[in-house]
């Protein structure tokens, strides 16, 4: 046999059929690219430079203090370091606490396991716009929204509610698909079911784990409705609702460069989440380990 691969010759009919579909992918690649470059330049350009049209010339060169201007002076440390703070502790609240439901549900079965499910997959329905009305009159009546440190732990606590019963059923479906034989070879060992679950099942589930957290961690990061009723202050306002008010304040300030320069800031922490991690994405989407 020869050692050369054989080439597949290219079916120009198959290839001609998707030829529509690949220019409106090229196209949306094109505008994506030129919107965010655009941005990239107009928050390293001047404020006189961009309503002159000439952001991309950079006439008077490349002025870096608008991201220290920004970060200091626009509250976006502070915006940036309260979404940071939700985000991580929230996706990691959410995996500790839908990693063992999901798992049960998946394999042991008992009175009342289809309807539990059915409840999730229910609540993965009901707009937030529906919650967020009764959850903002409990919240005022407990007197909850008066200092910064009780928000942030409300805030906290609302994300993980808010995404348990998607991130439940995203990690049950992976969870089913994980292959029964390393738990019976785990019982034959007299591994007991918890310790198996956190010794051998959880490492195995670690795509769907890293997919899942990065969605929740997108889907925090960018929310915006729910931050706006409950963060009532500066001091705990994440990125989305920070950079509405500093939109707004543009009317006084007129510091358009500096806005732009923040948006690059917010924008970057889910730009290198997709540019690093698309192969674990991937994975955890499409994988789901040997089939039981």
């Amino acid at each position: 046999m020869s050692n050369h691969k054989i080439r597949e010759r290219i079916n120009w009919k198959k290839e001609s059929s998707l030829l529509p579909g690949y220019i409106i992918i090229t196209l949306w690649i094109l505008f994506t690219f030129v919107l965010i470059g655009w941005i990239g330049a107009a928050s390293l350009s001047t404020t006189k430079d961009i309503f002159l049209g000439r952001a991309l010339q950079f006439p008077t060169g490349l002025h870096f203090e608008n991201y220290a201007k920004a970060w200091t002076s626009q509250n976006v440390s502070v915006f940036f370091t309260n979404s940071l703070l939700y985000s991580i502790v929230s996706v990691g609240l959410l995996v500790m606490v839908a990693a063992p439901a999901s798992y049960v549900l998946s394999r042991f079965k008992f009175a009342g396991n289809r309807l539990v499910q059915n409840g999730f997959v229910a609540a993965m329905g009901v707009p937030v716009v529906m919650i967020i009305l009764p959850l903002f009159s409990s919240v005022s009546r407990l007197n909850l929204l008066t200092q910064d440190g009780t928000i942030r732990l409300l805030m906290i606590f609302l994300y993980v509610g808010i995404n348990v019963p998607y991130t439940t059923i995203f990690l049950l479906t992976f969870f089913s698909n994980l292959s029964r034989s390393y738990e019976e070879a785990a019982s034959i060992d007299g591994c007991p079911p918890m310790r198996t679950f956190w010794t051998i099942m959880l490492p195995l589930a670690q795509p769907g784990i890293i997919t899942v957290s990065i969605f929740n961690f997108i889907n925090i990061w960018n929310e915006y409705f729910m931050s706006l009723i409950f963060a009532n202050s500066n001091a705990t306002r994440p990125v989305a609702v920070g950079l509405y008010s500093m939109i707004n304040s543009m009317k006084y300030t007129g510091d358009w460069a500096g806005m732009f320069a923040s948006v690059i800031i917010v924008f970057l922490p889910t730009f290198l989440l997709y540019l690093f991690l698309s192969e674990k994405i991937i994975a955890g989407v499409t994988g789901g380990g040997i089939k039981g």
